[in-house]
């Protein structure tokens, strides 16, 4: 089901900001996905699927799997990439509807990941900025975080970037053989 896009919204917004350095000699850019990044996305999450608790999937995506998903993140809910200045895709971020009825309409969900390589070095926090300034510019009103719960740099940074916690969900996820809780924050924009 096609959600419709909140009053005053654009299609196809571009970040208003695209070049950023984490360091003087490792100038990293923030841009929208293209299809070719598919993979190194894939090879991303796939990791995190299987070595970590950091996302519920259980099972590692396919190639028409993220196929798919890339369509789904067309337009309103777009992907970025945060690159190198070889072009390696070093981490993603991604808008997605937050529920399916037409009242949540303008709240969407953002995600996360970053390639364990380059992670402590701004990476992530540089696409959650980009990300939250394209929600903005598409006129969603509020970004939800929904991050597994002993997770404490990922809900740091999003503390860091105007997020709260509104709540936590007792055991709600089940992986790796324990139970796990969802640390639920937002940002109203």
């Amino acid at each position: 089901m096609t959600q419709a896009l909140p009053k005053g919204a654009s299609p196809n917004p571009t970040p208003s900001r695209t070049v950023r350095a984490v360091s003087a000699d490792a100038p990293i850019r923030v841009r929208l996905a293209r299809t070719a990044d598919s993979e190194a996305i894939r090879a991303i999450y796939n990791r995190e699927v299987t070595g970590s608790t950091v996302t519920f999937d259980l099972v590692p995506r396919t190639m028409d799997d993220q196929a798919q998903w890339m369509e789904d993140h067309a337009g309103a809910y777009p992907v970025l990439v945060a690159v190198d200045d070889s072009g390696q895709v070093l981490g993603f971020a991604s808008l997605s509807p937050y529920r399916t009825r037409p009242a949540y309409s303008t709240t969407v969900e953002d995600s996360v990941y970053v390639y364990a390589d380059h992670r402590s070095r701004g990476v992530g926090r540089l696409l959650l900025e980009s990300l939250i300034e394209l929600a903005t510019a598409s006129g969603f009103h509020a970004v939800m975080a929904r991050i597994v719960g002993n997770h404490e740099t990922s809900i740091a940074l999003h503390r860091s970037c105007g997020f709260d916690l509104v709540g936590i969900e007792r055991e709600v996820g089940r992986k790796f053989g324990k139970w796990l809780d969802v640390a639920l924050m937002q940002r109203l924009l």
